[in-house]
């Protein structure tokens, strides 16, 4: 009985492809975010994270050497895969690059989404320190890959306000639709685009700078495409 007991473990071992140090590192984040995506750092222990990985409690510390670490390098990991997909569209109207922009933004919501809540939820209430840098720099880049599609070199407060405000939309509108599922991906994203066009239009009546960058808008959007010759 107990020779075959070995001989199971040593054909499980053979069965598991041995991991590069990068992919246990990753996988061991790929754990921690998910559970750090439905509990705050402080109800998570290495040992959850060593059981959700099927890696060992000394492992983890070798490789973070403790939780805190271990959750900034899960943060930081889930940051860098949506800065990569927030990459500016080079073509197209303002508001076709920022359809893009959304687009692309909501395809890390739905395939990293225990990335987006970890960053969204998880952490402390002030989010101060690295913590904090990492959820800001997030949000500074993509303030500043919406101002890139619109054509904006520095915004008047106005206009940065409002872009702030519909990026806190965004925001809750990703964690609504991971929750629910109950609007399609494509009409949210349609909506959303629609707020900003509404938003913009309202803050117009306050601050000429933003009016004149919506009729701008407005003009792109009604103006024909330049025939393409054959």
């Amino acid at each position: 009985m107990t020779g075959d007991k070995a001989r199971s473990r040593q054909r499980g071992g053979q069965g598991r492809r041995r991991l590069s140090v990068d992919e246990r590192r990753e996988e061991l984040i790929e754990a921690a975010l998910q559970l750090f995506s439905t509990r705050s750092p402080e109800d998570v222990s290495i040992d959850d994270v060593a059981a959700a990985a099927g890696a060992s409690r000394a492992l983890v510390y070798h490789y973070f050497g403790g939780k805190y670490e271990l959750y900034i390098a899960a943060l930081g990991s889930a940051a860098s895969k949506l800065s990569v997909l927030l990459e500016p569209p080079t073509e197209g109207k303002p508001l076709d690059r920022l359809r893009v922009s959304l687009q692309r933004y909501f395809d890390f919501v739905e395939s990293h989404a225990a990335g987006y809540l970890a960053l969204l939820r998880g952490g402390p209430a002030d989010r101060s320190g690295e913590v904090g840098e990492i959820v800001d720099g997030i949000r500074q880049l993509l303030l500043d890959r919406i101002l890139h599609s619109l054509a904006v070199d520095v915004p008047e407060p106005t206009l940065r306000i409002t872009l702030r405000a519909w990026m806190a939309a965004v925001e809750t509108a990703g964690l609504d639709w991971l929750e629910n599922r109950d609007v399609a991906r494509a009409d949210l994203e349609r909506l959303l685009v629609d707020h900003l066009v509404v938003m913009l239009h309202v803050a117009g009546r306050h601050d000429p700078g933003t009016g004149a960058l919506f009729d701008r808008l407005a003009n792109e959007e009604l103006t024909p495409p330049e025939p393409t010759s054959r």
